[in-house]
């Protein structure tokens, strides 16, 4: 059917900018990232600078093994090319982060408290409970092909840091890809385990930062499920 919205673009991407900015904290996380571009630009050499690519991790990270960005030698078209590719890429990522908080505040303004839950009795042979505590939080993060795809992989990411660290002479920095996959939670994954190395515990370390990516893995996938889901919803139809 030619009117089939599954087959147009663009109201899936409306959608998308409705929800990066349809709330207080998405609205509010788009100010901070606007904030930390102008830092970049007032103090370009200073540690603050990298704040833009923190603030919009782990797709921003990304760009990394891209061989376009800021600093792109050749000069003239190339680098406007570069710069203009990079500042689009940061918009993108800036826009999916602040649809992932806004999804996420929707459903915590939709959920309804415990006290105001439908008081009427289940009958537990014709209904099935719904999931509930840490599996309903977990749910999004494997009923669709995107998160599929990101747990596949952070576990590769993952699996390449282990190998490296146990099966190798030369780990070198291994860490970075499981960190740049899961970030920003993997970067708390990275801190946690960084007291290890000071306390004689250095076999505890790679045990410690793999379990923090691997649970900033499942968080992230939850969100971005959570978002997808979002999206899938049907709109509300006006009355009448």
């Amino acid at each position: 059917m030619p009117n089939d919205p599954r087959r147009r673009p663009l109201p899936r991407l409306r959608r998308l900018l409705v929800i990066a900015t349809g709330n207080w904290l998405a609205r509010s996380y788009l100010a901070v990232v606007a904030a930390s571009v102008a830092v970049m630009f007032v103090f370009p050499d200073s540690a603050v600078a990298a704040g833009p690519l923190l603030l919009t991790a782990p797709l921003s990270l990304l760009g990394v093994v891209l061989p376009v960005g800021p600093g792109t030698e050749g000069g003239g078209a190339a680098t406007v090319f570069a710069i203009g590719f990079w500042t689009v890429w940061l918009l993108w990522c800036a826009l999916v982060n602040a649809a992932v908080l806004g999804a996420l505040a929707a459903r915590s303004a939709t959920t309804a408290p415990a006290g105001e839950r439908d008081p009427r009795p289940r009958d537990a042979h014709l209904s099935r409970p719904r999931p509930e505590g840490i599996r309903a939080l977990m749910a999004p993060a494997v009923d669709n092909w995107l998160v599929r795809g990101y747990l596949a992989v952070v576990a590769v990411a993952l699996g390449f840091f282990l190998y490296a660290v146990y099966l190798s002479p030369d780990p070198g920095f291994a860490g970075i890809w499981p960190l740049m996959a899961t970030a920003p939670l993997g970067v708390l994954a990275f801190l946690l385990a960084s007291p290890a190395e000071y306390l004689s515990l250095s076999w505890l370390s790679p045990l410690v930062f793999s379990a923090g990516v691997a649970l900033s893995g499942l968080v992230n996938a939850s969100l971005l499920g959570l978002l997808a889901r979002r999206l899938r919803a049907p709109e509300p139809r006006p009355a009448g």
